[in-house]
């Protein structure tokens, strides 16, 4: 079922070859620093780069822009009451925002967080409290063959192992985050959600969900679950963050809108701790670093986000385009957001030191305008994960007509992938979490 319809269009243009090939050297071979206008298709990211509804540019003109008190943080912290279930609301300008605030109140030096996988920001929040990271995958987590239904599951087995190796008292934190972005925006089941509220109960830790893509994530519950065969995406999603002692969310995913996050909980001890670094790094606790506009757009966004007709159309459309690129040949697995394409097959050629991911990232540029992600070696060094790119689909924006034009250029690609060569580093930033930024990039000398 379709559940909207274009109100207002963008332009946009396809560069030549010659000034695709002209940009990405000039980026150092990093799509972060190629300009969105020289960009085709752009699925670097379905972080606030989606299409808002009618009914929330209405509330960005209804907006109350009061610095302290005001009616729109009133409807946010009513819509996470309804839709998500916790009583405190700390606004954020985005998610990483939010990060800072949480895990700045909760982690020390020495300490270890788990999480199902971090990602990008998550493991840089963390080691920037001189705490480690550590992943706690299942066995199938980055299986493409696999048809297990809920591959980005936290493996309570690894998570015992580490608590084993370390002591329960350096783990203060459990994360989990759904959809598992970093393990191919694979769902998490409600039922491993249970047992991992049990476990941090056990080793006497805080639970935390990272709630990004939590509608997305229930809408697979429904389909993959049989307990919630029958239930609604809304109320599975309450279900399932029931259960965390806070959230954690990036609003520019399920929230729908182009800036802003948040931290909820329902422990008024921990919504205490939280509110002076708050105010410290995000401004005041109505409005957390966004205008009042983004805020009133958030709450309505959060409602829409589990709406039936609209993430059914959302989860299909991503499922579609996986589809799609898998009958390339390429190895996909498909996420509710994302289609993740495994670099390390098509460019088997090239060994992971020179980037692989990368290297098909610009193939992806360069033949077709399409920008994507590396979400292996060159973004997570020092890490076993595999050479995935992600194309991350943006919410109401896209239409076959695009995804078409995608699979054409990653046959093309195809066709010549044995030519394609590696890259290395030219130069690298001062935090090696973030580098894939920022770094600049250049061709291995043949």
């Amino acid at each position: 079922m379709v559940a909207y319809r274009t109100k207002m269009v963008e332009r946009i243009r396809l560069p030549s070859r010659e000034q695709r090939e002209r940009t990405l050297a000039e980026a150092g071979y990093n799509v972060f620093n190629v300009p969105a206008e020289d960009v085709y298709i752009d699925l670097l990211t379905d972080s606030g780069t989606g299409a808002m509804s009618d009914e929330q540019w209405a509330a960005l003109v209804r907006a109350d822009e009061a610095y302290a008190g005001s009616r729109s943080f009133d409807r946010l912290e009513s819509a996470v009451a309804d839709v998500m279930g916790f009583e405190h609301v700390i606004p954020a300008h985005q998610g990483r925002g939010a990060e800072n605030v949480l895990y700045g109140t909760l982690l020390s030096t020495g300490d270890v967080a788990l999480n199902n996988t971090h990602f990008d920001t998550t493991r840089a929040h963390v080691a920037n409290q001189d705490a480690d990271p550590i992943d706690c995958p299942v066995d199938e987590a980055y299986d493409f063959e696999s048809d297990a239904p809920f591959g980005g599951n936290l493996s309570l087995d690894r998570a015992r192992e580490v608590v084993d190796e370390v002591g329960a008292e350096r783990v203060p934190l459990v994360i989990q985050t759904i959809t598992n972005n970093s393990a191919a925006g694979q769902p998490v089941s409600v039922e491993n959600t249970r047992r991992v509220r049990a476990f941090a109960d056990e080793i006497d830790a805080t639970f935390v969900v990272d709630a990004c893509r939590f509608a997305e994530n229930a809408y697979f519950v429904k389909q993959r679950e049989d307990e919630f065969a029958n239930a609604s995406v809304a109320e599975i999603a309450r279900e399932q963050l029931s259960y965390a002692d806070a959230v954690v969310m990036s609003g520019k995913k399920d929230g729908l809108v182009n800036a802003g996050g948040f931290v909820a909980t329902d422990d008024p001890d921990l919504f205490e701790r939280c509110k002076q670094r708050a105010i410290l790094y995000e401004g005041f606790l109505t409005y957390g670093g966004m205008a009042g506009r983004d805020v009133a757009a958030m709450a309505v966004g959060l409602r829409e986000a589990v709406e039936e007709a609209y993430v059914a159309d959302r989860v299909e459309q991503v499922r579609e385009f996986g589809s799609l690129l898998g009958e390339t040949g390429v190895p996909v697995a498909t996420g509710g957001h994302a289609v993740y394409l495994d670099a390390g097959a098509v460019l088997s050629h090239l060994s992971s030191d020179v980037f692989p991911g990368q290297a098909l990232v610009c193939e992806l540029y360069r033949e077709g305008g399409i920008r994507g992600v590396e979400l292996g070696s060159f973004a997570f060094p020092e890490t076993d994960r595999p050479e995935l790119v992600r194309l991350a689909v943006p919410r109401r924006t896209y239409h076959r007509e695009h995804f078409d034009h995608v699979v054409e250029t990653v046959e093309t690609v195809l066709e010549a992938r044995s030519e394609v060569g590696g890259l290395q580093l030219a130069t690298e930033p001062a935090i090696p979490e973030l580098r894939h930024f920022t770094a600049d990039l250049e061709p291995v000398p043949s």
